[in-house]
């Protein structure tokens, strides 16, 4: 069941990772290829987490952000953000939007 089919505003939680994944996978011009390579997950598997139709699991969520070079705790935050805005609260950034390339 999707958000949209409950009548609510709350997104799915794999659909709003795999979009800020993917955000950050195209911010720094990398393949999906590339990056499950350096994950160790397979490529379909990939896509379909970019694409929410799969759960990432922890270990595969670490996985992926290391592959990317960026610290979960950014990827869980924006996707918190994604999550809080939807849901119609008022939100202030305090941390800056992934993708981080400085912090590593």
């Amino acid at each position: 069941m999707t958000s949209k089919d409950s009548g609510n505003k709350t997104p799915l939680l794999r659909e709003e990772i795999g979009q800020v994944l993917r955000m950050v996978r195209r911010s720094q011009g990398r393949t999906l290829r590339e990056v499950s390579t350096s994950a160790q997950v397979s490529l379909g598997y990939l896509s379909e987490v970019e694409r929410g139709q799969k759960e990432a699991s922890s270990e595969l969520l670490a996985a992926i952000c290391n592959a990317l070079e960026v610290p979960m705790a950014m990827v869980l935050r924006e996707v918190s953000l994604r999550v809080a805005v939807a849901e119609g609260l008022s939100v202030r950034r305090q941390v800056p939007e992934v993708p981080v390339h400085s912090v590593v």
